[in-house]
C-alpha cells in the first residue's frame, strides 16, 4: 500500500478539548448554583413527608421537611425556592388560593422563617385549589373564564405578598394577568414584589408527574388557554404582553423540549429569562437511569446545561439542590 501524504493540519480544534483543565478553561456555558430555583409541594394535613410515585426523589412536604429541606437549598446556594400547596377542600372558584391561612400562605411563611434571606418565588394559579382542576373559574359552558379569573389571581397575589413572598409566579396563561396582578400589588404597597411570568407555557404531555405531585382534580386538558405545542412565533406574542404588563422575568415551560422557543425568548426579552424543566422531563432521566439506560449525572448536567446554553439565566428544577451541591464540589 502507497505511503498518503497528508499536508500540514493548522486548525486543529481537539486542542482545547485535550485535557480537563483545559475544556473547563474554554466552557462558553456555566452553570451556578445561583442559576437554580427548587420547586417544592406543601400538602395541608400531611404528618409525614411523602415521596411522589412518579418523581423518584421528590416529596410533599409538611412544614418540619419543608424548612429542612429550605434549608438544604440554601446552604448549596440555590437561587430561590418555587412553592406550589395542596388544600385539604377544594370548591368551584379555589378560594382556598387566597386564604391567608391556606396552605400555600403559610407554606411561604415557613420557607421564609427557615431562611428569610432566600427568595421564595409562590405560585399564582387556581388549578390546585379547584374542583375540576383547571387554572380559573368556569363559564356555564364550563369553558375557563378570563376575565372573572383575573380579579381571583390579584387576590391570591396580595395574600401571597403579604405572606413573605418575594416573588410571585403567576402560570395560570390568562390574558391580561400580569397587568391586573402588577396593579393589586402596587394598590396594596407591594411595589417590589417581582414578577415572574410564565409567558410560554404549553400545553404538555410533560407535565403528567405533576398532576401527581399536586392532586389534580383535572379532567379533561388546558389546551383552550396553555399554548400549541406546534407553536413558536404565538410565544413571542405571549412574552411581548407580559412585558408590556410589567414583568420583571419571563418563563418557557417545559423547557427540555422547547429549547428553541427558549433561544428566541432570549433574543426578544430585556429582563432575565427563566425556563422550567419540569416534572416529565425529570422523571424521563430518573427512570431511564434507575432502568441502567443512561448515566443520571452525566445526563443531567448535560440537560441542564443546555437549558442555559440556549438563553435562560434561571432554570427551575426538581434537581436544584443536587445540583449546586455538586457544582459547589467541583469548585472546592
Amino acid at each position: 500500500m502507497a505511503d498518503i501524504s497528508i499536508d500540514p493540519i493548522v486548525q486543529r480544534p481537539r486542542r482545547l478539548r485535550r485535557t480537563p483543565a483545559i475544556r473547563r478553561m474554554v466552557a462558553e456555558t456555566r452553570l451556578d448554583p445561583a442559576d437554580l430555583v427548587l420547586p417544592m409541594f406543601a400538602v395541608e394535613g400531611l404528618t409525614e413527608p411523602r415521596e411522589i410515585a412518579t418523581m423518584p426523589g421528590v416529596w410533599q412536604h409538611t412544614k418540619e421537611s419543608l424548612q429542612k429541606a429550605v434549608h438544604d437549598a440554601a446552604d448549596a446556594g440555590v437561587g430561590a425556592v418555587m412553592l406550589f400547596g395542596t388544600p385539604l377542600e377544594r370548591d368551584p372558584i379555589g378560594s382556598q388560593a387566597w386564604n391567608p391561612h391556606g396552605i400555600l400562605a403559610n407554606a411561604v411563611r415557613w420557607a421564609v422563617e427557615a431562611e428569610p434571606e432566600l427568595p421564595v418565588i409562590a405560585d399564582v394559579c387556581l388549578d390546585e385549589f379547584t374542583d375540576h382542576g383547571h387554572c380559573g373559574v368556569l363559564a356555564p359552558d364550563g369553558t375557563v373564564d378570563n376575565d372573572a379569573t383575573l380579579p381571583l389571581y390579584a387576590k391570591m397575589s396580595v395574600v401571597l405578598a403579604d405572606a413573605g413572598a418575594a416573588m410571585l409566579g403567576p402560570s395560570g396563561m390568562m390574558d391580561g394577568q400580569i397587568a391586573v396582578i402588577r396593579k393589586a400589588l402596587d394598590d396594596a404597597g407591594h411595589t417590589d414584589i417581582v414578577l415572574m411570568a410564565y409567558s410560554a407555557k404549553y400545553a404538555s404531555g410533560f407535565f403528567g408527574p405533576f398532576r401527581e405531585a399536586v392532586d389534580s382534580q383535572l379532567k379533561g386538558d388546558r389546551r383552550a388557554y396553555q399554548q400549541d405545542p406546534a407553536n413558536a412565533i404565538e410565544s413571542l406574542r405571549e412574552i411581548e404582553l407580559d412585558l408590556e404588563q410589567g414583568a420583571d422575568f419571563v418563563m418557557v415551560k417545559p423547557a427540555m423540549a422547547y429549547l428553541d422557543v427558549l433561544a428566541a425568548a432570549r433574543a426578544i426579552s430585556n429582563v432575565p429569562v427563566a425556563a422550567y424543566v419540569v416534572s416529565g422531563e425529570y422523571s424521563m432521566i430518573e427512570f431511564a437511569a434507575r432502568a441502567g439506560a443512561l448515566d443520571r449525572k452525566r445526563c443531567i448536567m448535560e440537560a441542564l446545561t443546555s437549558v442555559k446554553r440556549a438563553g435562560a439565566s434561571t432554570i427551575v428544577t426538581y434537581w436544584a439542590t443536587e445540583v449546586a451541591t455538586w457544582l459547589n464540589e467541583v469548585r472546592s
